[in-house]
């Protein structure tokens, strides 16, 4: 690889590779909507039509140091996009549905934000390796549990929800917080078991403030998440273990358990809950669910458009909001919203991408667990168990999506080339020039 620096006068040469650094790890943290929307909210922790306008200037320079990696790393990009025709595909229904969207500005301004979000992902998965990406993820992560504790000390006020009081640190409200409280812990058990052992005290660190965080946040997608971010551990830790017909089994097995737990939840949860005394409803979803489920019937082939259906100017969505007496900004389920979004049509094609890229992270465990895969693998699965409860899939300019479809994309990109070369690991030093050689 040639290195690359910029020389700046009578000052110290910077190199290409730092800037990617710690362009990659600043676009990440204005992505994670921390500190700024909380500066800008009113006393109810609303957000004016003029501070979303300021908010959206933000994301400015992430697009400029997007396309500038592109343009600098061109070729690798058309490769990414032949090894993988699911994801380009996927960015394309937004726009194409802007044709029959019942907001076809709204979808189509959307669609563009979309379209830049994936592009970064695309930087990060060509430009890092996925070691290199759990570093930029544990950085990213951290900063804002670091500053979300700052916060709760600094003005314990405003790093509380308004109406209940529960912690939302830097964040506009308590669930973001708790969602990037499990992700915290999650990055700082993957560090802890890497074989560096240079940052290991420091993500001990972390573990404990995020765990601090979850507690605080009370968001239960998060602690599920987290739950299920140590069973896949376990699961995927076991996967590389054991060879032939018997990981055929196991994992049929893990895929029934599954299955089954779903199953029972769906049957048993909201009467366990209501004989606890808790709320059935979980905080309003149920009721949703069941009108949103008529709106996709309704809509079934193509769906409303691109975030179409929840917005002011749709009438079908003043129905529900009427019904459930508050304003849902979504369906609270991923995969609802992308029914929602493109009907039955985008999400077969959603669900295709994602069945390749668990298989395929699955084949890169196996074939080369020293990589640091392991925790990719277990991020893009947690992010489809916390879409049962909120929606994550396809937002633009967010991080924890960025990170999901770099992850998507690194595993296209990389299991030709770990194909490649049978019955043998590729050098960890070697590696990545490698990788970069095939493609």
């Amino acid at each position: 690889m040639r290195a690359y620096t910029l020389r700046i006068a009578n000052g110290p040469t910077v190199s290409w590779r730092t800037i990617e650094y710690w362009g990659a790890g600043l676009c990440l943290f204005l992505q994670t909507g921390a500190f700024f929307p909380l500066m800008l909210a009113d006393a109810d922790g609303a957000i004016s039509d003029h501070a979303r306008s300021i908010l959206r200037l933000l994301c400015l320079p992430v697009y400029s140091f997007t396309l500038l990696m592109l343009v600098r790393n061109f070729p690798h990009f058309l490769i990414a996009l032949k090894r993988n025709w699911f994801v380009p595909l996927m960015v394309a229904m937004p726009f194409v549905s802007v044709f029959w969207s019942v907001g076809p500005s709204t979808t189509f301004r959307r669609a563009i934000g979309l379209l830049f979000t994936v592009l970064l992902a695309y930087v990060l998965a060509i430009r890092f390796t996925p070691r290199q990406l759990l570093l930029l993820a544990f950085a990213t992560f951290g900063t804002c549990i670091v500053l979300s504790l700052l916060l709760f000390v600094a003005s314990p006020g405003l790093a509380r929800m308004p109406m209940d009081g529960a912690a939302r640190g830097i964040f506009i409200h308590k669930n973001s917080l708790g969602w990037y409280a499990a992700m915290m812990i999650l990055v700082s058990t993957a560090v802890l078991l890497d074989d560096s052992r240079a940052l290991r005290r420091t993500a001990l660190l972390f573990l404990i403030a995020g765990g601090a965080c979850l507690v605080r946040a009370g968001s239960m997608t998060a602690l599920i998440a987290t739950v299920s971010a140590y069973c896949l551990i376990g699961f995927y830790s076991l996967l590389r273990r054991i060879g032939g017909i018997s990981r055929v089994v196991f994992i049929l097995i893990f895929v029934q358990m599954a299955i089954g737990l779903l199953f029972v939840l769906h049957e048993f949860l909201v009467p366990f809950l209501e004989a606890l005394g808790k709320d059935a409803t979980l905080t309003g979803r149920v009721p949703l669910w069941e009108l949103v489920d008529g709106q996709i019937a309704d809509h079934l082939l193509l769906g409303f458009g691109y975030q179409a259906f929840w917005t002011e100017a749709n009438p079908e969505a003043w129905i529900i909001w009427s019904k459930i007496q508050w304003m849902s900004p979504h369906a609270h389920n991923g995969f609802r919203d992308t029914l929602l979004n493109f009907g039955i049509c985008g999400m077969i094609l959603f669900a295709l991408m994602l069945l390749q890229a668990l298989r395929q992270g699955a084949v890169l465990q196996c074939r080369d667990p020293h990589y640091g895969w392991l925790w990719l693998n277990v991020f893009t699965v947690v992010i489809l168990v916390m879409n049962l409860t909120e929606t994550i899939f396809l937002i633009q300019n967010d991080t924890i999506f960025i990170l999901f479809m770099s992850g998507i994309i690194m595993f296209s990109l990389y299991e030709p080339v770990v194909l490649m070369t049978p019955g043998q690991q590729l050098r960890p030093s070697a590696r990545r020039t490698t990788a970069e050689l095939q493609i």
